[in-house]
């Protein structure tokens, strides 16, 4: 599960007097999508939403015009609302962005004063020593999860919400890609060693290492990704001209 979504709904329920019941569907909706109980493809059905949730279709429409707007459903006319496929190029399109947003939050979180750097670095370590422990165990969902832990931490440390908010868009359409190829985490043992020297430049203060660690970081993490993905298969075209005899 990705570190923003609580498997706890009983904070959502208790701020529900602030909270819009358009924004508390979606966030619903959300959770079914990032945990795969809904996967890439799958139809969203209005009534069943409406029922499971006993609120009217006025908030599940608006709630899926603002998951498509985040680009993680898709309205087709006259069929409905799919949670979306993403396809390679925008996989690696997403990689790219996330490598500059990534490094920016790196470099960020390595200048802050000396008490806050130093807490984060104490908490990456933490981090990491998660990540350890499922590597030994062979725990890829555990990895995996922690690894996105990781990296939220930094981004929260930058300080900078439209960053999360970009971050997190990202993140979870990328998550819908590991969710509809069934890729894991490989390569556990780099990636470990790769966090633990993010984890020294930041606790250094050094904004300049950091930066280019993360952008190495995360291009790696992608060609890991394309390594665990099997290629697609090649189509020969047909051809419908008959020879000449």
């Amino acid at each position: 599960m990705l570190p923003w979504i609580s498997a706890d709904n009983s904070d959502r329920i208790k701020n529900m007097r602030d909270t819009s019941l358009a924004k508390l569907v979606r966030e619903d909706l959300l959770e079914h999508i990032l945990k795969g109980a809904i996967k890439p493809g799958d139809k969203i059905s209005e009534p069943d939403v409406t029922n499971r949730l006993q609120v009217s279709r006025v908030p599940v429409r608006e709630a899926l015009r603002e998951l498509e707007s985040s680009g993680l459903v898709v309205s087709r006319k006259h069929a409905g609302v799919f949670v979306r496929a993403i396809e390679a190029k925008e996989v690696q399109d997403l990689y790219e962005i996330r490598s500059l947003l990534d490094s920016f939050a790196g470099a960020k979180a390595a200048a802050l004063a000396t008490a806050p750097r130093q807490a984060l670095a104490h908490a990456l370590e933490a981090s990491i020593d998660l990540m350890v422990v499922a590597q030994k165990q062979a725990n890829l969902a555990a990895y995996y999860s922690e690894n996105l832990h990781f990296h939220w931490l930094i981004v929260q440390a930058a300080n900078n919400e439209q960053l999360s908010h970009t971050y997190q868009e990202v993140v979870q359409k990328l998550h819908l890609a590991r969710l509809q190829s069934l890729s894991h985490v490989t390569g556990m043992k780099t990636s470990i060693s790769e966090h633990q020297k993010i984890t020294h430049a930041i606790a250094l203060g050094e904004p300049d290492h950091a930066k280019d660690l993360l952008t190495t970081h995360v291009s790696s993490a992608y060609a890991r990704l394309k390594q665990s993905i099997p290629p697609e298969p090649t189509v020969t075209p047909k051809n419908h001209l008959k020879e000449k005899t």
